[in-house]
């Protein structure tokens, strides 16, 4: 029983405002998820968020309880599990919203095994490029990460999820670039990156999913069809002003004009009922959750540590860029979600899962006896 119950000495020092900022971020999630939801399907995407939730603290409580060094030792392991799960969706994945990234096992509900390898991925690189001891230049072990980078980021290049593969890139990149990794190799990686992607771009993507990544470039033309969404999430934005409507007062997300606000538009519902302060508030919260993540990197008493910080640090911070980013025009309309914030099963647990080892890194800064 005792083996279950995490030392009082390492809570002591784990990341409160971490803790704290996360969790409310994820109940303003849940909150606006309803107001998004609550028209056409009651309280049903409330519920389900609330048990992801409960379902991802439960999984976090395991992660801090295991030492983030004995749990890198297994980083193979987690790594090729979720190469597994790729190829399992490729064969026998479930298309939605035209992306076979979706993969139902049994009874439980449908997975995104992507949302997951990330995590793997933070975990592998993070741990291989600690055991470098400061030869990331040489060529033998630049090329492992590449090859460790390559896998995963063609299977998921091939569902197609082209947001999901730049987050892969950049959470490497960012790796890489703290490990001492020379410049102008990282920028010859994130070229090797983007050729690849625009390689994809030409031969796997239908018609249909190029115009809709275009379509933020001029919607108006497109606001039959593949502008839409973003049409109505900016008016809906706009109409908040900077109070906002109120909570439960939106009329273009309750009227449905903004498909999907619960899940990758819900930024669009903060903006039409929270306004400018609730956006702003979001986005400050969010620069403490980042700003907690650098900082225990910083104080981490070894390199594997502040690798999978900076990691993690590059996964979400790209994520919340992209996401609310495309809901306002400004970049290319993706199946990146906010983290925390949007519903779904497999990306709140993901994020948690992400933030459990960021904990546990805080939680063992200092070596303590028992």
């Amino acid at each position: 029983m005792k083996k279950w119950i995490i030392d009082i000495r390492l809570l002591r020092q784990i990341d409160v405002p971490l803790v704290v900022v996360t969790l409310a971020i994820a109940i303003f999630g849940v909150m606006n998820i309803y107001s998004a939801t609550r028209i056409s399907s009651g309280t049903f995407y409330l519920r389900t968020q609330v048990i992801y939730i409960l379902v991802a603290i439960v999984i976090c409580y395991i992660i801090l309880l295991i030492d983030y060094n004995l749990i890198s030792n297994y980083s193979d392991v987690f790594y090729w599990i979720g190469i597994v799960l790729l190829l399992a969706t490729e064969l026998q994945g479930t298309v939605i919203n035209g992306s076979n990234s979706w993969l139902k096992l049994g009874p439980l509900p449908a997975i995104q095994p992507t949302e997951f390898l990330k995590i793997a991925l933070i975990i592998i690189i993070a741990k291989k490029v600690s055991t470098m001891d400061g030869s990331i230049n040489e060529p033998r072990n630049l090329i492992k990460i590449i090859v460790y980078t390559m896998i995963p980021l063609i299977l998921i290049l091939k569902q197609p999820e082209m947001g999901l593969a730049v987050i892969c890139i950049f959470i490497v990149s960012s790796i890489l670039f703290i490990s001492g990794l020379n410049l102008k190799i990282i920028l010859g990686t994130i070229a090797l990156g983007i050729v690849v992607c625009f390689i994809a771009w030409e031969v796997l993507l239908q018609p249909y999913q190029i115009a809709r990544i275009t379509s933020f470039l001029n919607p108006e033309a497109h606001q039959q069809s593949t502008g839409y969404q973003l049409i109505n999430s900016k008016i809906g934005i706009g109409s908040g002003g900077f109070w906002g409507k109120g909570y439960l007062n939106s009329t273009q997300i309750s009227g449905g004009y903004v498909p999907f606000a619960h899940t990758d538009f819900i930024f669009s519902v903060v903006g039409e009922e929270w306004g400018l302060i609730g956006t702003g508030t979001l986005l400050i919260s969010y620069g403490i959750l980042l700003y907690r993540i650098l900082k225990i990197s910083k104080m981490s008493k070894d390199i594997l540590g502040k690798l999978v910080c900076v990691g993690t640090f590059a996964s979400l911070t790209f994520s919340i860029y992209q996401n609310i980013a495309m809901t306002i025009g400004l970049t290319p309309i993706s199946g990146i979600t906010l983290p925390f914030m949007s519903a779904g099963g497999s990306s709140i647990i993901s994020n948690f899962m992400a933030l459990a080892l960021v904990l546990n890194i805080s939680m063992r800064k200092k070596k303590i006896n028992f």
